[in-house]
């Protein structure tokens, strides 16, 4: 495990508590990169719809890693991804960690807090 990523995380983790004043977890942030991403603001969502926000963050975070592509979006404006290759098995903890990398890079590319973000 790759503990630089780790600190960064609990950074970026401590300034969303911060932001949004509640506690957040990797399936928190998924949530709010997916809104971010769907790009409608914020409304109450189905349970269906939150978990495709969750669906988009992830193919999102994994486009750049070349698992998934933009498609394009939908009539009622939802982004969709094709799977260009399949995810390696991992662990849980690799899992938790792929994704924490990929949040990282996402905050960092979206410009948000990038100073306190980027480094330790």
């Amino acid at each position: 495990m790759d503990y630089a990523i780790e600190l960064r995380f609990q950074k970026l983790k401590k300034k969303l508590e911060d932001q949004f004043e509640m506690g957040m977890d990797v399936q928190a942030i998924l949530f709010l990169i997916g809104v971010d991403e769907l790009g409608h603001g914020h409304k109450n969502f189905s349970k269906n719809e939150k978990q495709d926000l969750m669906h988009i963050a992830i193919c999102t975070l994994l486009e750049p890693y070349g698992y998934y592509s933009f498609e394009g979006r939908d009539k009622e404006d939802w982004p969709h991804f094709k799977l260009e290759k399949e995810l390696p098995h991992l662990s849980h903890l690799e899992q938790q960690h792929l994704l924490k990398e990929a949040m990282l890079d996402y905050f960092v590319k979206t410009g948000y807090e990038f100073e306190s973000v980027e480094s330790l």
